[in-house]
């Protein structure tokens, strides 16, 4: 929901849990507010994430939206919020604590994206990794 956006703190609560929001996804959502209020700024809706069918109602995106804004891709927010975190990992070295501040992960969960990130970063081009993170968390 747009109350759960803290810009000037760097904060975004999800599911209740508030959680720092890193640079990139500052300026992801920063973006997307704007071109949200220029595509409709007379809307309602207090979802983040809108459309021309949601825009005009109160109800959220479908999972069926994102995915096809994704070119087809089988996108859902829970891949989409995997890919996320594994990307941090890879960017920012494969530092669970990093991890666990930056999405409020757990330790656990946070030491297999650490590790998957190493596993990944240490492969050979081209070379299949040892093992890789599991959607479910």
């Amino acid at each position: 929901m747009l109350d759960d956006v803290d810009l000037g703190n760097h904060r975004l609560t999800i599911t209740g849990r508030v959680r720092p929001l890193d640079d990139l996804t500052r300026k992801l959502l920063l973006d997307w507010l704007e071109h949200r209020c220029r595509r409709w700024p007379n809307t309602a809706n207090l979802h983040l994430l809108i459309n021309n069918q949601t825009a005009t109602k109160t109800s959220r995106a479908s999972n069926h939206w994102i995915s096809a804004a994704m070119r087809g891709q089988d996108a859902t927010l829970e891949r989409l919020r995997v890919d996320r975190q594994l990307e941090e990992a890879l960017t920012h070295g494969p530092d669970p604590l990093h991890l666990a501040e930056v999405f409020g992960l757990d330790e656990k969960t946070a030491m297999r994206y650490a590790d998957s990130a190493r596993q990944l970063l240490l492969a050979s081009p081209g070379e299949p990794p040892g093992g890789t993170v599991r959607e479910a968390e």
